[in-house]
């Protein structure tokens, strides 16, 4: 070989080695460059999405609040009303009365308060102007909710209602409440991924009136004063303004090396705002997890050509976004089993309060948007629980609610099933349920009147269906109620008892 060709061969073999070298060094530089601005947007896309997902978290459990409060008052109207019919002549019968409204509409702790500022309850009396704020006022305007401390005990919610026109054994009353426990209200909106995902409820000051913690930073602490050192003064000052004013936002900061994201909406009529906090998601351990391991792969790939590099990150985006939606899948699908637990009756297996609630939240929407045209609701009374419940216990009780839940069941197999009080039931009817309304009804009402000779179950039903004045679904079960209570007369004529022996 001669000296020249010599020459030539080491030329392109230095420059193949400096060549492949260059190219490797700007691969190498590009993949790293490139990994670390992936990981930068992907943050920042993640980010965006764990906001979104606590705004309609916080949303849909402020909600439920609304819903919950807006039913206690429904059943409060509905308790005064049955009580004005009782013709009351002593407190005997009045605190009857009222025990028998706490039973039959779920109204736990319920009160009637006359001129005076007496409050009359099921097994006591007492004065309640300097317990209850609202009582301040001579004549309530309207609904009044407000919140109460009882000698240190856990906070509660107090709904008030007027009630002109009531008198009760000579005395005039104006007005009746009830109070929910928080520790009730936190038990329903209750997170199973603690540790990750926390909630709270907090007043206008930022206090803390669920009593539950807040991640391991704020804690159970004044939102204000958890947040000051951790956010710039204008966030803090936007969060405190949005409190007092009502508003829903989010804000992102970082403690003890975990970044952490943290959105409120207002709760309708209280005052109260909803927070939702999430601790680093998993969707941003998987993401940081791949990102280490593609830049652990550039380092030790340094031969590849500049193609197969960008064929390795298609790979990786591509696995991802795979993992990504594998994760959301899995939440998605234990956010539903968790969500049928907290759905349905122990007792029965049927749809509980709390789902029929939900369901109406839904149903509301598509009426007011014009997309649901083809709706029926049947309303349910299981005659003779409390009888059975004094005679022969609760055991007997409950077997009665469990042979009417059957019941309703079998015939409206069409039909979505909801328990909403002790003895009360609900059946909302649409697509093949509402098109085969009228034979099942036929059927059921056949059923009862049969019954009725066999001293066997006895269900007194109501029903009505969506019309194009309605603006909700309240509007339908206040028709189908009405239409309950004249069926409960009709039955009692045609020899139906309240009891069972």
């Amino acid at each position: 070989m001669s000296k020249q060709t010599r020459m030539t061969s080491r030329t392109f073999v230095l420059t193949a080695v400096i060549g492949s070298l260059l190219v490797m060094t700007a691969v190498t530089a590009n993949s790293l460059w490139s990994s670390k601005q992936t990981s930068v947007a992907t943050d920042d896309a993640v980010a965006a999405v764990s906001s979104f997902y606590l705004e309609a978290m916080a949303d849909r459990r402020a909600k439920t609040i609304t819903n919950l409060i807006n039913n206690n008052f429904d059943e409060m109207e509905k308790a005064v009303a049955f009580i004005a019919d009782e013709k009351i002549s002593s407190q005997e019968e009045l605190r009857n009365a009222i025990g028998k409204v706490k039973s039959l509409l779920g109204l736990g702790r319920f009160a009637l308060v006359d001129k005076g500022n007496v409050v009359y309850t099921q097994f006591t009396t007492y004065t309640g102007g300097s317990r209850h704020a609202f009582l301040a006022d001579e004549q309530l305007s309207g609904r009044d909710i407000s919140a109460v401390s009882i000698y240190g005990s856990s906070k509660q919610l107090c709904l008030a209602i007027p009630t002109p026109g009531l008198s009760i054994m000579g005395k005039s009353f104006k007005a009746c409440f009830v109070q929910l426990d928080i520790n009730d209200i936190v038990n329903l909106l209750a997170f199973d991924d603690q540790g990750r995902t926390y909630f709270a409820l907090y007043s206008k000051n930022g206090n803390n009136l669920s009593g539950t913690e807040m991640g391991p930073i704020i804690s159970n602490h004044n939102l204000f004063d958890a947040i000051e050192g951790l956010v710039s003064n204008d966030v803090w000052q936007t969060v405190c303004q949005s409190f007092i004013h009502e508003e829903s936002g989010s804000i992102t900061f970082s403690s003890g090396g975990f970044e952490e994201t943290l959105s409120y909406v207002p709760i309708e009529g209280t005052g109260w705002e909803m927070a939702v906090l999430i601790r680093e998601s998993v969707i941003q351990d998987q993401i940081r997890d791949i990102s280490e391991r593609n830049l652990e792969n550039s380092r030790n790939q340094m031969l590849f050509t500049l193609v197969s590099v960008l064929g390795l990150a298609f790979v990786l985006l591509f696995q991802v976004r795979k993992a990504s939606k594998a994760r959301i899948e899995e939440e998605k699908q234990t956010s539903r089993a968790l969500r049928s637990m907290a759905n349905t009756d122990s007792l029965t297996g049927v749809r509980n309060k709390h789902a029929y609630s939900e369901q109406e939240t839904v149903i509301n929407s598509q009426i007011q948007a014009g997309e649901l045209r083809e709706l029926a609701v049947v309303v349910g009374d299981l005659n003779g629980l409390k009888h059975v419940n004094d005679t022969q216990g609760h055991a007997a009780g409950d077997q009665l609610i469990k042979d009417a839940c059957a019941m309703l069941c079998e015939q409206f197999a069409h039909g979505a099933v909801f328990r909403v009080g002790g003895d009360e039931f609900a059946v909302l009817l649409m697509g093949k349920g509402y098109e085969t309304r009228d034979q099942a009804i036929a059927t059921f009402n056949q059923q009862v009147e049969a019954n009725i000779t066999k001293d066997a179950v006895v269900v007194s039903i109501g029903y009505a269906t969506l019309e194009p004045g309605d603006q909700q679904l309240a509007d339908v079960f206040a028709r189908a109620d009405k239409m309950m209570y004249e069926r409960k007369r009709e039955l009692k004529e045609m020899g139906a008892t309240t009891s069972r022996v």
